[in-house]
């Protein structure tokens, strides 16, 4: 007995409605969480070749 769960339903209230904070939509940049970890593994990998052939 399986029943159909509605996409949206009563959520328990807490803090005066701040535990649905995440339906609102927000404006600004919006990027794939895969994308900022190959941007941020590229950052890493530059600054160590850097600090290695660029030493102070």
């Amino acid at each position: 007995m399986s029943k159909k769960r509605k996409d949206t339903g009563p959520m328990p209230a807490a803090s005066a409605g701040l535990l649905r904070f995440f339906e609102e939509e927000t404006e600004g940049v919006k990027i794939r969480p895969e994308l900022l970890v190959v941007i941020s593994v590229a950052l890493i990998v530059v600054s160590v070749l850097a600090k290695v052939f660029f030493p102070v």
